[in-house]
């Protein structure tokens, strides 16, 4: 059973890292680079709806593995740590993926029928910063997750 959970919980945190880094570094600033901003916002507009469901799947089975690990652990403060650093992470992803990307995706839309580019638009700069922040709390948070967790691992 502990195995399964440790196995569910490095899974589940391996993807939502990967998932974090390779779409910042490597996804966003290839489209933005190859397509321009106009062509590239209808891209991640797609498939933003797809990286939040992601990553909250793998947010929400991260931390309940971490908590059930915790609950087992000889020395559960490795695991109560970790536990609340990814719940940071997992209410990063959830509020940037159903409050802030709707916001974006609302203001996107009214720019372009105003014949304006949404990146000229103040609420969508703002929208976008939002999520830029929250996505590097859900990196750190993860990242801190992971040093905690290996930590609780060796326990």
């Amino acid at each position: 059973m502990i195995g399964a959970l440790r196995f569910l919980f490095l899974l589940a945190l391996g993807i939502w890292i990967g998932q974090v880094v390779f779409f910042s570094f490597v996804v966003a600033p290839a489209l933005f680079g190859v397509l321009g901003a106009a062509r590239a916002g209808e891209v991640t507009s797609v498939l933003f709806p797809r990286y939040y469901a992601l990553g909250a799947v793998v947010a929400v089975l991260a931390t309940l593995a971490a908590a059930g690990l915790g609950r087992h652990a000889t020395a559960p403060g490795w695991w109560t740590a970790a536990t609340l650093v990814l719940g940071i992470g997992l209410a990063a992803t959830l509020w940037a993926g159903f409050v802030v990307h709707p916001r974006a995706q609302r203001l996107r839309s009214a720019a372009l029928a105003a014949g304006t580019a949404p990146g000229d638009d103040a609420g969508f700069q703002r929208a976008h910063r939002a999520a830029v922040t929250l996505n590097g709390v859900t990196l750190l948070a993860t990242v801190a997750g992971l040093a905690l967790a290996c930590a609780g691992l060796r326990e």
